[in-house]
């Protein structure tokens, strides 16, 4: 939007939250410095797709850096859970290491079943830091002949 269209006391509040952002951000880097932070996270958990394709329910997380050893498919409750571990191989500690961003650790997600599914007929693959789940779909369309009396 253009500032010329904007009144000028619509801008003043604005440019005093943006004051006041700057100085809680600079008296917080004086309390606290830099060096005291790590950026890690500890919790995370696959992004996931769940999609309905020919009548199968698909499901594809995406979990790089795990092997197929860590991890862990089951069904509970009318859930997919999916959980296990991506370890790190080696831990640097270099001088020039400015920022480490990337997922490491125990991991678990929930997802709830949006239909009724064949487990037994399940099947799971892993390649290339994807999981894919292709769980068949019990068919909704049962026609049952009724005899009449």
């Amino acid at each position: 939007m253009d500032k010329r269209l904007i009144p000028s006391f619509a801008l003043s509040p604005l440019r005093e939250l943006a004051r006041l952002e700057n100085e809680i951000n600079r008296l917080f880097k004086e309390l606290v410095p830099e060096e005291k932070f790590e950026a890690q996270v500890t919790v995370w958990s696959p992004r996931v797709d769940m999609y309905e394709k020919d009548n199968n329910l698909i499901v594809e997380a995406e979990i790089p850096g795990a092997t197929k050893e860590n991890i862990e498919v089951k069904v509970k409750d009318n859930s997919i859970i999916i959980k296990g571990e991506v370890k790190r191989e080696e831990e640097k500690k270099e001088e020039n290491y400015y920022r480490s961003e990337r997922f490491y650790g125990k991991f678990e997600r929930i997802l709830p079943l949006p239909t009724d599914v064949k487990l037994e007929e399940a099947k799971a693959s892993f390649e290339n830091g994807i999981l894919k789940l292709n769980i068949p779909k019990v068919s909704q369309e049962k026609e049952i002949k009724i005899d009449i009396s």
